[in-house]
């Protein structure tokens, strides 16, 4: 059952969503979907999760419940919105908050070319004050904190007193959670792709602004993507954003999540995460939905492990079958056990 429009269980979820500022999953298109967020929720009880972009516009007018439709066990979950016109945000951000999201943030991070052509994105970082705008009619509109998401700069900025500006000028509008991507967008000459990978990282940035700025509530992104990084990191800001890592090694994000959240707790194994999803999936396949959109998900689960090529050949090959169950999993996983058994 999906969530329909209601504020009824924020209070209740106040410290949980305070919490889970510490380890987080960024928003990433074609990727954490309903359906991945569901997942890496097993794995991540404690993170906090965020939707793919969502333009404002489509939020206005589009399928909603396709859009912005969740389940219930994804909170502490954040709506992120794509957008530069106040009142239009203003509007989407209300939708978002009567949906019962716990957090509302603003893409000002995102390169690609389809994005700039729609002025929204990381060129927004180019115009502080028209994000500040935004952020204050978001602000106005919603009882959730509002959030921004931005890089370091865009093309070859490369002076953090502008950086701190920019910050400075959103944070006056009412904005007190920053997740920076710790690497510059370049607009043009890059594809979105190599934007994740050619800037270089400036974490000490992030670290810097947290150290200057103390009461903002500063959040970490870009190549966090081991232990080690996320223990380097998390003692010098709030939080953490895990990206493409979560995704292609998800049993990385069940090993981060024990050690921001319970160190003293054992790991579960890989085979008990996923038969825990199982209840997920058998209600979304009775109402229609194809195992192949939940599958691909966990397709990473065994990244590295005996019977892992397997695992995911087996998944790959079996869920392009309209009909494919459950079963199909259960047969991936026993060959997970066999190959390790043989090893």
């Amino acid at each position: 059952m999906t969530i329909s429009p209601q504020l009824s269980a924020r209070s209740a979820m106040s410290h949980r969503y305070d919490a889970s500022i510490r380890l987080s999953v960024a928003p990433m298109m074609d990727w954490t979907d309903r359906h991945c967020r569901a997942f890496h929720r097993i794995l991540a009880p404690q993170a906090r999760l965020y939707t793919e972009m969502v333009h404002a516009q489509a939020v206005l007018h589009g399928d909603r419940e396709r859009l912005i439709g969740y389940d219930a066990a994804e909170h502490p979950l954040a709506l992120q919105l794509g957008g530069s016109d106040p009142q239009l945000l203003a509007q989407a951000a209300r939708i978002g908050a009567e949906w019962g999201y716990d957090e509302i943030n603003l893409n000002v991070g995102c390169p690609s070319d389809r994005v700039q052509a729609g002025r929204f994105g990381a060129c927004l970082m180019k115009e502080p004050a028209l994000v500040a705008d935004c952020v204050a009619a978001m602000v106005a509109a919603v009882p959730v904190p509002v959030s921004v998401k931005c890089r370091l700069g865009v093309d070859d900025a490369d002076d953090y007193a502008q950086f701190r500006g920019f910050i400075d000028t959103v944070a006056q509008a009412g904005c007190r959670v920053f997740v920076v991507h710790a690497r510059n967008a370049w607009l043009k000459g890059l594809s979105p792709k190599e934007n994740r990978e050619v800037p270089p990282l400036r974490y000490e940035w992030a670290h810097r602004l947290k150290r200057e700025r103390p009461d903002l509530s500063v959040v970490l992104n870009g190549g966090i993507d081991t232990l080690e990084k996320i223990a380097d990191n998390l003692p010098l800001v709030d939080g953490v954003m895990i990206g493409r890592a979560a995704y292609h090694m998800p049993y990385a994000l069940h090993q981060m999540q024990q050690r921001v959240f319970t160190p003293g707790q054992p790991l579960r194994d890989r085979a008990d995460l996923l038969r825990a999803f199982q209840p997920y999936v058998e209600k979304q396949l009775v109402q229609g939905v194809a195992l192949k959109y939940m599958a691909r998900h966990v397709l990473g689960l065994y990244n590295a492990q005996p019977g892992g090529r397997h695992f995911r050949q087996i998944l790959s090959q079996g869920f392009t079958d309209r009909e494919a169950g459950w079963e199909l999993v259960e047969a991936a996983i026993a060959a997970t056990t066999y190959c390790r058994a043989a090893a």
